[in-house]
């Protein structure tokens, strides 16, 4: 190879003519026929807008989610006392067909209706033992709209005075 003929570092040929100048020098040039612009107004507001309805749905499902909650911790409030006071009735004294009723505190109230209970019709006479049911109401909330979960549990007493009545199950 003749002197003059080498290549340079840069891949030019001495005394070759200079390459046309680069527009960008990017290594992966974009076309002339398409310039670069930014996003346009009209797209601005439709992504905001959509990020409004997104956030707006979700804000729904959230507040949901506390109100259920609130529920859910309501039940278990009534569910636990009612199983309180089941649990308490008639220990150390006997069992008494009838109504009662009271208040657990300011937002909760009870109602306990006891009555004989048997499933082969009428109570055996003479029988040392009888099972009563025992329906407990318990509410809370205003007392236009109430709100109530209903429990009912059996318990082993003494024979039925004579003279009361046999309450159907």
């Amino acid at each position: 190879m003749k002197p003059g003929n080498r290549e340079s570092e840069f891949g030019n040929r001495p005394g070759a003519p200079a390459p046309a100048a680069r527009l960008c020098h990017s290594p992966f040039p974009i076309p002339h026929s398409r310039r670069q612009r930014g996003f346009s107004l009209l797209e601005v507001i439709a992504a905001i807008m959509l990020l409004a309805i997104a956030f707006t749905a979700l804000m729904k499902v959230a507040g949901a989610s506390i109100g259920l909650t609130r529920n859910a911790a309501e039940y278990s409030q009534a569910a636990m006392r009612a199983r309180s006071l089941l649990d308490s009735a008639f220990v150390g004294e006997a069992v008494k067909p009838g109504n009662r009723s009271g208040r657990f505190d300011t937002q909760y109230r009870w109602q306990l209706d006891v009555r004989p209970w048997n499933t082969g019709g009428p109570a055996v006479p003479g029988a040392p033992l009888q099972l009563y049911q025992l329906d407990l109401t318990v509410s809370w909330g205003p007392q236009a709209h109430p709100r109530a979960a209903h429990f009912r549990t059996l318990r082993l007493g003494g024979p039925l005075a004579s003279g009361q009545a046999q309450a159907a199950p």
